[in-house]
C-alpha cells in the first residue's frame, strides 16, 4: 500500500534548512517518494501551527523508513537539525 510523509515544520534557520531541502529532494526521489504538497497555502485547524507543511507519496511506508534511514537523507537531515522544530509521520494509505 502506498504511504504518505507527513512533516509540519517551523523553520528557524533559513540558509541552513535550505541546505536540507537542497539534498533532501534527491534523497527522497531516489526511494520512489514525490512530493504532493511542499509548503502551500494552508488552514490550521487543529494542533500546533506549523508555517511549513510537505507532503510525499511513497510506494510503501517500508520505502519511506527506508529512506528517513538512509545516508542520504540522514546528511540533508544534519543540516535541518537545529535550523527548524518538526513533526514528521508516515501514515499507510487506503489507495
Amino acid at each position: 500500500m502506498p504511504a504518505l510523509w507527513i512533516a509540519h515544520v517551523t523553520v528557524t534557520d533559513e540558509e541552513a534548512y535550505g541546505k536540507y531541502a537542497k539534498l533532501a529532494g534527491p534523497a527522497i526521489a531516489a526511494h520512489g517518494g514525490s512530493f504532493i504538497a511542499r509548503g502551500g497555502r494552508y488552514v490550521q485547524l487543529e494542533g500546533k501551527d506549523r508555517p511549513r507543511n510537505v507532503v510525499a507519496r511513497f510506494p510503501s511506508v517500508e520505502a519511506a523508513v527506508d529512506c528517513y534511514h538512509s545516508d542520504a537523507y540522514q546528511e540533508a537531515l544534519s543540516h535541518a537539525r537545529g535550523a527548524s522544530e518538526r513533526e514528521l509521520l508516515v501514515v499507510e494509505t487506503s489507495e
